[in-house]
């Protein structure tokens, strides 16, 4: 066995640890998001924290750090948990919208399981586009975006969560977290101050 297929082994066990469950909206105030942006083994992550449900900007905050994994299909998680973990730590929100998949993963278990559990907060993962398998009902589209189960919120919720922040397609906090990720990236790149 190769350590690919041993990844994909944990992969499903931690998936069985992905709690779903439905998430009260009127109890939500600040939606976060988090997007990361490469150039060769450069990672520049950003987090934008907003208020709910207005989605009025509460904050933002860009960083940049090396990165060793390369990006390998259904094995996201590998390359982007280290810049989000410290793009969002010290940070207080209700749920966290991730550029990535959830459930919807051939294995159950993508870039926002991963992230939810191992910050034990509701997340939902938010992407373009599907990937090629992933368990029927695990993804909803709206808009523009697929949405998934992360980890502690059902499906429902997830769905309406995105529906009122979604702005021409694409989640209104997460439409920026790409744009402020990329953003700093160039400005890293160029010697400026974040």
């Amino acid at each position: 066995m190769n350590n690919l297929q041993k990844l994909a082994e944990v992969q499903k066990k931690l998936s069985s640890k992905i709690v779903e469950k439905p998430i009260d909206l009127d109890s939500i105030k600040r939606i976060a998001a988090v997007d990361v942006a490469y150039k060769e083994n450069l990672a520049s992550a950003s987090f934008v924290l907003c208020s709910f449900p207005e989605c009025k900007v509460l904050k933002i905050k860009a960083i940049c750090l090396e990165v060793s994994y390369p990006y390998i299909p259904t094995f996201f998680f590998l390359k982007e948990t280290q810049p989000i973990l410290v793009a969002v730590k010290g940070e207080d929100f209700d749920v966290l919208l991730v550029e990535g998949h959830g459930r919807a993963h051939p294995r159950g278990y993508g870039l926002a399981s991963h992230i939810g559990l191992l910050l034990q907060k509701p997340t939902v993962g938010v992407a373009k586009r599907p990937l090629k398998t992933y368990p029927q009902e695990s993804l909803a589209k709206v808009g523009k975006a697929y949405v998934s189960v992360g980890h502690l919120i059902d499906l429902p919720s997830a769905v309406e969560i995105v529906r009122v922040v979604n702005e021409n397609g694409y989640p209104a906090p997460l439409r920026l977290a790409d744009k402020e990720s990329k953003r700093a990236l160039k400005r890293f790149l160029l010697g400026e101050s974040l």
